[in-house]
């Protein structure tokens, strides 16, 4: 679309069968092998279909999935942090043949698409762990996700017969093609986007007001994929979204979409995944804060900043933007960061996840400075809810 960003690879890949090509691949896929996907791969497989993980146009074969690992670029270069594979069973694989088509099912056997499997191949799960993850311990989440996989990755392209049929989110469930429409539309070429896996607090706001400043328009894409059992449902998040769109953002100038990913906390690794999703989606700035998709203390509170000076800004082609931990400093009188605020930390506002769960629960609003009070009343009637259930 002239006048946007190039997707990733100079193409928005779209994998999902329409009209006779889809009726045809439905009527295959009956008498073909089936292979359940987990939910993750069920997401990877809608975010290949769509174009949002585009260059790709299906699961990883062998020599892209160890190029990501070794160099963090696909074979042929383009960069590239996380692999996007599919696993089975050693079992299951012996019933395979490469060059030959599987059917890909939900958990309740529904096929969603058919792939030509080109390569069948063994896992290296250490591997991943240790090159994706940094650390080969169970209690990161990303890799007890790559232990609990099987033993051997299929690689292939892959057609999507059916897509998932989402019942939440329906009217902010846009697709890359959508979004490139709707910035058009609007008239923006400078968009930033803004990950999310959280609700947003003054901090986020503060950074995301920040970045405003220097774009036409804002897209605040929460991911809304597995994410860890603790995190906050999306449905709940969405709410607080909604609510702070409607009372302190410039409509004109936000948009609100849903990212159908779902979660690796691969921290820095998975800042620039994240950067390369959005510039699918549109975006030209993408804002990469404090410790990005970092969980535990696996990842250094700005790995995910360092991370992008190990590649040329040219081949990455959406432009990051950094900002620090930020807070509300009392003597500034506003929101700040250690870069802005020359006063020590006596006058900063700033309170630990854990304080403010117990403060939520508790039926406390947490400080003005911290959180807006509609975004804390949600939060607070959610977390009675939970409790009462």
């Amino acid at each position: 679309m002239e006048g946007l960003i190039a997707p990733h690879g100079g193409k928005l890949i779209n994998r999902v069968l329409e009209g006779k090509e889809r009726e045809d691949a439905f009527g295959r896929s009956k008498e073909l092998k089936k292979i359940c996907l987990t939910d993750r791969e069920i997401s990877d497989l809608e975010m290949i279909g769509i174009g949002a993980l585009s260059p790709l146009e299906g699961f990883m074969c062998k020599d892209d999935y160890h190029s990501v690992m070794d160099t963090m670029t696909l074979k042929n270069g383009l960069p590239w942090t996380i692999p996007i594979t599919l696993s089975t069973s050693t079992e299951v694989a012996k019933t395979l043949k490469e060059g030959k088509e599987v059917a890909l099912a939900d958990k309740d056997g529904d096929v969603l698409a058919v792939m030509l499997i080109e390569e069948i191949f063994s896992h290296d799960k250490e591997k991943e762990s240790i090159q994706v993850y940094g650390t080969h311990e169970d209690k990161h989440p990303g890799v007890k996700k790559v232990h609990d996989m099987g033993e051997v990755l299929i690689g292939g392209k892959v057609s999507i017969i059916k897509r998932v049929n989402h019942t939440e989110f329906k009217e902010e469930r846009l697709d890359p093609l959508e979004t490139r429409a709707l910035f058009k539309e609007k008239g923006w070429k400078r968009v930033v986007g803004f990950q999310t896996r959280n609700p947003i607090h003054r901090a986020h706001e503060y950074i995301q007001k920040c970045a405003l400043e220097t774009v036409d328009g804002l897209m605040i894409h929460p991911l809304v994929g597995e994410t860890k059992g603790d995190d906050i449902p999306a449905s709940i998040r969405m709410r607080c979204y909604k609510a702070l769109i409607e009372n302190y953002y410039p409509k004109d100038r936000v948009v609100l979409a849903v990212n159908p990913a779902a979660m690796r906390y691969a921290g820095p690794k998975e800042a620039v995944f994240h950067a390369l999703i959005r510039k699918n989606y549109g975006c030209t700035h993408f804002i990469v804060g404090r410790d990005h998709a970092g969980v535990g203390n696996y990842y250094g509170t700005f790995d995910a900043h360092y991370i992008f000076d190990e590649f040329d800004r040219a081949a990455i082609g959406i432009t990051p933007m950094f900002f620090d931990y930020t807070f509300f400093c009392k003597k500034c009188g506003g929101m700040a960061s250690f870069k802005s605020c020359p006063h020590d930390s006596a006058h900063h506002i700033t309170l630990s996840g854990s304080k403010v769960r117990e403060m939520l629960r508790n039926g406390a609003c947490p400080p003005p400075e911290f959180s807006r009070p509609e975004v804390a009343q949600i939060l607070i009637e959610a977390m009675k809810g939970a409790a009462q259930a």
